[in-house]
């Protein structure tokens, strides 16, 4: 049985595109979970921070979400606060974040999802921004 790869995906960002990108190059067919329109459940989000490693603050998008405005940033909110306030407003979680069967990983930047892949997408390949990050060779830039 093969697990499939899973990208929790905001289409409206460039780091979540070029991760779609970069897994579709490598041959890999992801489920596509639009967290903006299905949202996060609680054990969902615990699970997934579990599992990257990382913290509900490390994990907490300040940038063009309303965190700020609402007190996020503060030192004193609580993991139990900002779960909460990632529940109702999935804006609030950095993307994408990316499960496969080698691990569960916030994929910022973008080339980090590469750690996470059997397969190398062939080369040249290049980000959004025309960046490369992997060359004609298929040898990784950075």
């Amino acid at each position: 049985m093969s697990f499939p790869v899973v990208i929790h995906h905001n289409p409206d960002c460039g780091t979540s595109r070029n991760v779609l990108g970069i897994l579709q190059a490598a041959g890999y067919t992801p489920v596509v979970i639009d967290y903006l329109k299905e949202g996060w459940t609680r054990p969902q989000l615990l699970a997934l921070f579990a599992a990257a490693n990382v913290t509900p603050r490390e994990a907490l998008r300040i940038s063009r979400t309303p965190a700020e405005e609402m007190g996020l940033t503060a030192a004193g909110v609580t993991d139990d606060q900002l779960l909460a306030a990632m529940v109702a407003h999935p804006i609030l979680v950095n993307r994408p974040i990316v499960c496969t069967p080698k691990g569960v990983r916030l994929c910022r930047p973008s080339e980090v999802v590469l750690d996470l892949l059997d397969r190398t997408p062939p080369g040249p390949l290049a980000k959004e921004d025309g960046q490369l990050i992997i060359d004609a060779e298929g040898r990784r830039l950075f």
